[in-house]
């Protein structure tokens, strides 16, 4: 799809006056939605994403117009980046919202001769904003990118301000009853599990253990992507082949779909933890080279966060390395199976060790 490639809601109001960009991971695109709402409550607001983001937004009630750009495909380099600046002109918008802070985000705004242009004062892209915010570095990513709107980073932000949500519509309903068959209508409890992540020091090892632990208390389901199927593979043997592989099945508001569906969700710090805050299902998330205080922790109304808090070695990067630094990963391998296995029997009995 081109810039000019939008998904339009017509009910909205006829002429938008925000636009935020955002292009940046799927996780950070879900964390952004609170801002969204926020700005809808004043104005009408387009949305500059990608295209796998664009999927997420769909039903959201927030959103105007979605306006796809392929960075890395057929809008990729210097002539894609100008048409959607030509494109945005045309919009005559009142404000853009850089929620994504390169310099070729604040170059498209500049470009698009958008008067007020709001980002963040540490983004590489800062010399092309008007407004400059300072994120609060220990705060939520979702109250930091809400700060985009209110313009204060030190206003007070409760979870239910931050906390995001997705619109999942009937063809994702339908595709969910369609993966889980005759499951979809049991009254036993499902379990997500999200094993994967782009970044392998992330992924914690002992999902198959965590499975054949709560094989008993609900009907376990791996979410994720195509690239996680061996993964999953894993955890459907440890069940004995009850478990229901998800994997590369489901689209990402679909995947939501299931996710609120469930009783419970342990993930890696990924974007199901994400998906997972959007349908405000209970949550244990296992942090590793990472820490839920880089902004980016599960935000579900119950969620627990499991890592090792002593290890002096953590965090050792703001996104997880490919290989431990130190060569012992012991970040995630001492975390035991049994120990999470405790936090989700607690949360599934209303409980929260």
């Amino acid at each position: 799809m081109t810039p000019s490639a939008t998904a339009t809601h017509p009910h909205r109001a006829p002429r938008a006056s925000s636009l935020v960009i955002q292009t940046s991971f799927l996780g950070d695109m879900v964390l952004t939605t609170p801002l969204l709402a926020y700005l809808a409550a004043s104005s009408a607001v387009d949305v500059v994403c990608t295209p796998a983001a664009s999927a997420l937004l769909e039903h959201h009630p927030a959103v105007r117009e979605l306006i796809v750009y392929d960075k890395r495909g057929r809008d990729r380099g210097t002539p894609g980046a100008v048409r959607l600046a030509m494109r945005l002109r045309e919009a005559h918008y009142d404000a853009a919202y850089l929620a994504q802070g390169s310099v070729r985000s604040g170059a498209i705004a500049f470009m698009a001769r958008i008067p007020v242009r709001i980002g963040f004062a540490t983004s590489a892209g800062r010399w092309f904003y008007t407004t400059r915010v300072i994120p609060i570095e220990n705060s939520h990513h979702a109250a930091r990118l809400l700060a985009l709107g209110t313009r204060d980073p030190l206003r007070r932000v409760t979870n239910a301000e931050i906390r995001p949500h997705l619109y999942p519509g009937e063809r994702e309903r339908l595709a969910v009853d369609e993966v889980l068959g005759t499951n979809a209508m049991s009254d036993e409890p499902l379990i997500a599990m999200a094993p994967g992540s782009v970044w392998a020091t992330k992924r914690w090892p002992y999902f198959p253990a965590l499975a054949a632990a709560l094989r008993d208390a609900g009907r376990i389901v791996i979410v994720g992507a195509e690239a996680d199927r061996p993964l999953a593979l894993e955890i459907v043997a440890a069940t004995k082949g009850q478990a229901v592989d998800a994997t590369g099945r489901l689209s990402l508001l679909a995947s939501a779909e299931l996710i609120g569906r469930a009783a419970l969700l342990v993930t890696n710090d990924s974007a199901p933890l994400h998906l997972a805050s959007a349908m405000n299902t209970p949550t244990i998330a296992v942090f590793g080279p990472t820490v839920p205080e880089f902004g980016f922790g599960p935000l579900a109304e119950r969620s627990v966060v499991s890592g090792l808090e002593s290890l002096a070695c953590r965090p050792c990067d703001r996104h997880g390395p490919q290989r431990c630094p130190l060569g012992h990963w012991r970040c995630m391998r001492e975390i035991t199976a049994d120990g999470v296995a405790s936090l989700a029997l607690g949360l599934l009995t209303s409980r929260i060790p």
